[in-house]
């Protein structure tokens, strides 16, 4: 059973649920970092070019992500996932964006760890994706420039797997795994949702071609 749910839980961290496209702008500075792409340099990309290549790169860092995830809940359940997130997330994430060449980043309005609290710009999209799956639409993934970078917004939508560490207290999440996020997270904030709700964004900043 529990091999059964780590499978579904890898399987379930690769899936974004926004199909369609749009574009906005924003002043926000980034830090300078490089993109391969395979795209023809007599063609330059255009902006549904960068929107797949930014999805294509975050889809890249969930799976790795992933990875390691399912051997930390295969090996120590729910409170080892957490103990992972802690020590490992970040570092696997600044990982792949050296081995990707772009900058790639997770961030939310309701950050476990503060390093991934949400800038301005940041919490302006996932307003605006809540507030769309309130009215029952699902907002599409965005790509903008800004100062000279082509950034994605990719949102990370809640499912069943995700409830063992950022559910309901009691109900999703069990009293061992609470008591790890206590201790390792004192300022946690990212508990309480419920399935398929906004739980943050990747933000994939790519070098223009």
């Amino acid at each position: 059973m529990k091999a059964t749910i780590t499978t579904l839980f890898a399987i379930s961290l690769l899936i974004f649920s926004c199909n369609n496209i749009s574009s906005e702008n924003s002043k926000e500075t980034v830090e300078s970092t490089s993109i391969k792409t395979d795209h023809p340099q007599d063609h330059p990309m255009n902006e549904m070019d960068y929107l797949k290549t930014g999805k294509e790169l975050a889809l890249q860092t969930k799976a790795s992500l992933a990875k390691y995830l399912v051997s930390a809940l295969g090996e120590n359940g729910s409170a080892g996932a957490v103990e992972f997130c802690n020590t490992k997330a970040i570092a696997i994430t600044d990982s792949m964006s050296l081995a990707l060449g772009a900058h790639i980043k997770r961030v939310s309005d309701q950050p476990r760890n503060p390093v991934n609290t949400a800038n301005e710009a940041e919490l302006a999209y996932i307003k605006k994706w809540k507030e769309a799956k309130v009215n029952g639409k699902d907002k599409a993934p965005i790509v903008t420039e800004i100062a000279g970078k082509m950034v994605g917004y990719y949102p990370i939508i809640t499912n069943q797997m995700c409830m063992q560490c950022h559910g309901k207290p009691g109900i999703d999440i069990n009293a061992a795994t609470l008591k790890k996020i206590k201790q390792l997270y004192p300022a946690d904030q990212a508990i309480g949702y419920a399935e398929n709700e906004i739980r943050g964004i990747f933000v994939v900043d790519m070098n223009k071609q």
